[in-house]
């Protein structure tokens, strides 16, 4: 590999490094341009960060997954139910669900974000971590942007980090540490010295690079601030103007026509003012003529100008004006629905691949043998849903043999229908043992009972 990487790198993407910090200082509040001067008012009213959140917890709410055989064997079956468990056990131990939310968020105002699965030596358990896009370098093979044959990516450390990981001492008190992978080969860096070079031991790139929204043939994404950067400066430059109007009016300015010199003049109840007999004083009254109004309006104007733009109808942050049924709530959030189907097809395809690495590292350092399978994420429902009507469809696909009962928990949107299944089954034994138990018995009571009936009837002749 060229030696001189780690020093290009700090050459490289310095328009996508840039719109990173621009995009995540928007994002933590620095909406205005230029330095505040000392009597202007800057207020932010930051709508940005909760379209980002609120747009994010709508995508990952309720996700899971399951896992095929490609056939239909009971080994292999076996096998993928197997493989399904294991993988739930890494989702718990990397608390993912927790990791996937604050990825998301990160992609959303970033642009694009990232995973990276690799084996835990320490632990002997596969890690799942998300590192920062910003020190992400990729090379793709052409124009096909989905084939990714080097990635490069650069952290800070602090000195002692460095000694413990790698047992080198860095000359000052924190270093550039630079991984660079392809699917045969890895190599470290340490400001900018190659520290390390081997073959991979994973046999493939433990990195997955996803944009948040793809542009058609760009392989980075696009941040969701993107679309509503400068209305939320115009809301924020709106609001601070009106913020200035009503302090003025509170406080009323003093205007004095016809004279020259002023002493005393004062704004206050029961003030008396001593001026000249041709001259005119009165209080400059700024609400007059219903001009809050127009403030208040083109306020509105901007308010709903952001909903379009960032497609999450003023329904989605909850406090409907009025009544409406399942069907009329989701045409009214059909654009956030829309939104989110967009994102979830580029996440599918992500979680599927992170976990076929997950898969492939246990079988490497345990050993385990999961077969050939699938893994399908399974969405949750965006909106609420009527489980009622819901679960009433799904027992009657069940009952006419069209469903099986897995599949009509998937749809319902049980997050492990492996394990309800299972618990299913324990739970119909036990009755059944116990309806057993009761009918034997019942027949032995009932046994006892004729006999002792019948040794009476003898008695009594």
């Amino acid at each position: 590999m060229n030696e001189n990487l780690p020093a290009q790198l700090a050459r490289t993407d310095l328009e996508r490094m840039r719109r990173y910090r621009e995009m995540l200082d928007f994002y933590n509040g620095g909406q205005w341009a230029g330095r505040e001067r000392r009597s202007e008012r800057r207020l932010i009213f930051n709508y940005a960060r909760a379209f980002v959140e609120k747009a994010a917890s709508y995508l990952i709410s309720g996700i899971g997954f399951t896992v095929e055989p490609y056939n239909n064997t009971d080994e292999a079956k076996e096998r993928a139910r197997k493989a399904e468990t294991a993988i739930r056990r890494v989702y718990q131990e990397n608390n993912l669900e927790q990791l996937d939310l604050e990825t998301e968020i990160d992609g959303a105002v970033l642009g694009d974000a990232g995973y990276k699965v690799t084996w835990d030596t320490v632990e002997k358990r596969v890690r799942v971590t998300s590192p920062d896009v910003q020190g992400i370098y990729a090379w793709w093979a052409g124009d096909d942007m989905s084939r990714i044959w080097r990635i490069a990516s650069r952290y800070r450390l602090s000195a002692e980090e460095v000694e413990t990981a790698y047992g080198v001492k860095p000359t000052g008190k924190a270093a550039t540490v630079t991984e660079v992978w392809t699917d045969s080969d890895f190599e470290l860096y340490l400001d900018g010295g190659r520290l390390e070079a081997k073959p991979n031991p994973y046999g493939f790139i433990p990195f997955i690079v996803f944009p948040n929204l793809r542009e058609p043939k760009k392989f980075w994404g696009t941040s969701d601030l993107a679309q509503i950067m400068e209305s939320q400066r115009e809301l924020n430059r709106a609001m601070s103007q009106l913020s200035r109007i009503l302090e003025l009016s509170g406080n009323p300015i003093a205007v004095l026509e016809n004279v020259e010199e002023s002493e005393d003049i004062a704004v206050r109840p029961g003030a008396v003012w001593s001026i000249p007999e041709d001259a005119k004083a009165y209080l400059l009254d700024l609400l007059q003529g219903g001009g809050v109004n127009l403030h208040i309006q083109y306020i509105d104007l901007i308010y709903r100008a952001m909903h379009d733009l960032s497609e999450s109808p003023r329904s989605a942050f909850g406090g409907l004006e009025r009544d409406m049924s399942g069907v009329a709530l989701e045409i009214e959030l059909q654009p956030l629905l829309q939104k989110i189907r967009r994102k979830r097809i580029i996440r599918g395809a992500v979680y599927k691949r992170r976990n076929e690495m997950v898969l492939q590292l246990l079988k490497k350092y345990r050993g385990e043998d999961y077969g050939e399978n699938q893994t399908r994420v399974v969405w949750g429902a965006v909106l609420p849903r009527d489980m009622e009507k819901k679960v009433d469809s799904e027992q009657a696909m069940v009952q006419t043999g069209i469903h099986s009962r897995r599949t009509a928990m998937d749809e319902i949107g049980v997050k492990d229908p492996e394990t309800e299944f299972k618990r299913w089954l324990e739970e119909r034994e036990t009755i059944l043992r116990m309806n057993r138990e009761l009918n034997a018995r019942s027949a032995r009571n009932g046994a006892r009972e004729s006999a002792f009936i019948s040794r009476a009837d003898g008695a009594e002749e």
